[in-house]
């Protein structure tokens, strides 16, 4: 079960000019994005745990990135990314299971039926296909493009009918990676394209639904219209 929901101050997004927060002072701390559904993934699990006193949030600007974070914190230069123990690691998947195993708190739960789990894996694989498909439809014919993806979420809320999730009635690491993106395209995709992704997918609409339910999700939603001005700038600027 999941911990219960904290109000939490987002601090304001690190820049260029901002000052490197000590590092390896034993704090830990997980830098994010606002912007970046990546991050949001871990800073959803992380509220699922219940770890806001325990894990700090990062905010970094993407568009004005302070340089000592590449240079110091993590030479990726991307979010996520947790200082932990001494170290800094990152990639979303892998926080959450380093998250998962490192600091106490609830366990997404995992099914026990060996069609689900199998099914589980499968659209943690398909999830880098769907969001490569969303993104590359930004610079074609969006609606024609981006439809098959989504159709591909309605049709896997079809394979069990008991509950309005993937798995069924439990929240799961699926949803946790697929929603980051789905909020984003669907704002997009409606305040730019006028394309309700929902439309003709009862499931999917369900399950967004549900999903905004969750408390640990519920901090972590950016507000639609800052998703189309940050999308448009990102993704439309060129074209």
């Amino acid at each position: 079960m999941a911990a219960a929901i904290v109000n939490e101050h987002l601090p304001t997004p690190l820049t260029a000019t901002s000052e490197q927060p000590p590092l390896f002072d034993g704090t830990t701390r997980l830098y994010i994005a606002c912007t970046c559904p990546f991050a949001q993934r871990v800073w959803i699990f992380r509220n699922y745990k219940g770890l806001h006193d325990k894990n700090k949030l990062v905010p970094i600007d993407l568009q004005n990135r302070p340089a000592w974070y590449k240079e110091r914190v993590y030479h990726e230069n991307k979010v996520p990314s947790l200082e932990h123990n001494g170290e800094v690691i990152g990639e979303s998947l892998d926080l959450i299971k380093y998250v998962d195993s490192n600091f106490e708190g609830p366990s997404l739960p995992y099914p026990n039926d060996p069609a689900k789990k199998e099914f589980a894996e499968e659209l943690i694989t398909y999830s880098v296909t769907f969001n490569k498909i969303v993104f590359a439809s930004f610079k074609g014919d969006t609606v024609k493009e981006a439809g098959p993806a989504f159709d591909h979420l309605e049709n896997a809320l079809h394979k069990f009918n008991d509950g309005p999730f993937f798995l069924g009635h439990e929240l799961s690491l699926v949803e946790i990676i697929y929603i980051p993106f789905v909020e984003k395209f669907q704002a997009f995709l409606s305040g730019v394209w006028n394309y309700d992704i929902t439309a003709g997918r009862p499931k999917l609409n369900k399950w967004i639904e549900e999903v905004n339910k969750i408390d640990a999700y519920k901090p972590t939603k950016r507000d639609p219209k800052l998703t189309v001005e940050y999308y448009s700038a990102v993704f439309l600027a060129k074209h």
